[in-house]
């Protein structure tokens, strides 16, 4: 429940919202805050656990709205298997909010999938809401959902308590310090919240070229979500009926650089606090070269593969199934067994 945290308000967020007829209004919005002994004036770097750069991250999301690939395949194939989720729903999701990561894919994508009426897009950069923007206003196929747009931070959550009725969080919530805390706050909702994880074939040429160059390795790539690990994290942020599967995308690119700039035009790179802030130039080219022979397959052209682990979770509710009092059982194993065992 939301009302075991401590309010935490922020003048300098801001909501544009679009009714069908209306134009863009500016609104001034709280947040919730899991943390009560955090200093309020750091606006995106208030957890005590701190692993990432939330500053340096806002910074590569404001680049990657400006080097964003129109339509990019790998990031749609993503967005549409988690929207395909809403599918096997009977439920409708009138009022939804869309948490950082994949913002203009997941609404480009939609088509009317949930039922959705109202759709929160909210990122901690300014330039990718402003991107997400315009770009709404230029697509006919979903101007019957009343669309906002808001500046926030995932870890202090800028929503009313019961105000949603959907989260959705496509290739986000991996960049949040207080990954649990995030998790508590969205499950008061229904929540689809997605991971993913650097290709594993850039982080082991990585390894071997700092190994060569530096004589040791400096922090470069994220941490990794185990899948038992986003299931117990769904169970303890309160969610039931968990359910959690994982997809690997294995994409090609000419070169290792390509690799590089796709990844920074989706904000992906290095935001870790500990990492070596300068990459020598020699250890960068030893890496593309250590990739390209390790991995380069027959045509030229090199692999990387992405692991996304799709985490599904719903708010209890009075309506959803619920396992029986332990000892309640009217039939025990034992007689199952030796009905079943009599009649082979």
């Amino acid at each position: 429940m939301l009302r075991a945290f401590s309010q935490y308000q922020r003048s300098s967020l801001s909501l544009w919202r679009r009714s069908r007829n209306e134009p863009y209004r500016i609104f001034s919005s709280g947040s919730f805050c899991t943390d009560t002994t955090t200093n309020t004036t750091d606006e995106f770097q208030s957890s005590k656990l701190q692993i990432f750069d939330r500053h340096l991250k806002r910074k590569q999301r404001d680049r990657a709205a400006w080097l964003m690939r129109p339509k990019d395949c790998f990031v749609d194939t993503v967005a549409e298997n988690l929207l395909d989720r809403l599918e096997d729903c009977k439920k409708a999701f009138p009022t939804a909010l869309c948490l950082g990561g994949s913002l203009e894919a997941i609404r480009r994508l939609l088509r009317g999938r949930g039922a959705i009426e109202k759709l929160i897009m909210m990122d901690t950069s300014y330039d990718m809401v402003k991107f997400c923007k315009e770009d709404a206003e230029k697509d006919v196929h979903n101007e019957n959902i009343e669309t906002s747009f808001i500046v926030g931070d995932e870890e202090f959550l800028p929503i009313k308590e019961s105000s949603l009725d959907l989260v959705i969080s496509c290739l986000g919530l991996h960049w949040t310090n207080d990954l649990p805390g995030a998790m508590i706050q969205i499950s008061v909702e229904a929540g689809w919240p997605v991971f993913s994880s650097y290709p594993r074939e850039l982080r082991i040429a990585c390894t071997v070229a700092q190994m060569e160059r530096e004589g040791g390795i400096s922090p470069r790539i994220s941490p990794l979500a185990q899948v038992r690990d986003a299931g117990n994290l769904l169970t303890r942020a309160g969610f039931t009926l968990p359910g959690v599967d994982v997809d690997e995308y294995v994409v090609k690119y000419p070169s290792a650089m390509e690799l590089i700039e796709h990844l920074r035009a989706m904000g992906e790179t290095n935001a870790l606090l500990q990492r070596n802030a300068i990459l020598k130039r020699e250890t960068a080219l030893a890496t593309a070269a250590i990739y390209d022979s390790m991995f380069a397959a027959e045509d030229g052209t090199i692999p990387a593969t992405f692991q996304v682990i799709y985490m599904t979770g719903w708010r209890e509710h009075s309506s959803q199934q619920k396992a029986k009092r332990r000892g309640s059982a009217t039939v025990s194993f034992q007689d199952i067994q030796q009905q079943f065992g009599s009649e082979s």
